[in-house]
């Protein structure tokens, strides 16, 4: 059975401001629907079974959108930060009882990631890890790489503070036993980044390299590429049909 997704869709996502003033990211028109709805579709054909949303800025339009999922075959559940915004990994913390024990994938709500998402649950499983982030080599075209892959593992990972040895950049893409966020306290803030690095020093983040350039809405520039791209997929999936 394929593992639950959580999805990340809390942010207020300022750098589309003002498309993004009255609706969440996850809700900008992408080649005719909902971004979201795109992503949905792509985590059914996947053979995803459960998702599980967390919610944060306008969060309750998503779940209207949305719904219980089934029109996309899929059981959804939603997870809302509250009062106030936990940041990436306090999200998945508060979202941990809805998704159940043992391992699930982490993804963003403004990423489109078309790769074989059972691929990279194997190579979860072959590691033993306690978790897994999915690269690619991305050379600084794409976004800022951030991450020093050599010899399939990841050596370092750091966002805020890039080195030349990183030629990869974190895939967007990942995967987490729950005990990752055993020291992660309950309704605070706090940045999955820094689950990353914990394991890391522990040994135990696998790293899985793929091949495919992603897709993501964050930026005005990132929101053009995806609608062409989506636009295109939609097209060729059209005729097919």
């Amino acid at each position: 059975m394929t593992l639950p997704v959580a999805i990340l869709a809390g942010g207020k996502a300022t750098r589309l401001y003002p498309l993004t003033e009255a609706i969440p990211k996850s809700l900008v028109e992408v080649a005719g629907k909902p971004f979201i709805q795109h992503q949905m579709e792509l985590l059914r054909r996947n053979h995803i079974e459960r998702v599980v949303i967390c919610l944060g800025f306008l969060g309750d339009q998503v779940e209207e959108t949305l719904g219980d999922g089934g029109v996309f075959g899929l059981q959804i559940n939603y997870v809302h930060d509250g009062p106030m915004l936990l940041g990436t990994g306090g999200a998945v913390k508060r979202a941990l009882p809805a998704l159940g024990k043992g391992a699930f994938f982490v993804l963003y709500g403004d990423s489109y990631l078309d790769i074989d998402f059972a691929c990279v649950e194997a190579e979860f499983v072959r590691s033993g890890k306690t978790g897994l982030m999915t690269v690619h080599k991305n050379q600084g075209k794409w976004d800022r790489s951030n991450v020093h892959f050599a010899q399939g593992q990841i050596v370092e990972y750091d966002k805020k503070n890039p080195t030349p040895e990183m030629q990869h950049i974190d895939y967007g893409l990942g995967i987490l036993q729950e005990t990752a966020f055993e020291e992660v306290p309950d309704d605070q803030a706090y940045d999955l980044a820094d689950i990353y690095k914990n394991l890391i020093r522990k040994g135990e983040l696998a790293g899985c390299e793929v091949q495919e350039r992603f897709y993501e809405i964050g930026s005005p520039e990132g929101l053009a590429e995806t609608r062409a791209y989506l636009a295109e997929k939609v097209g060729i999936q059209r005729n097919s049909g």
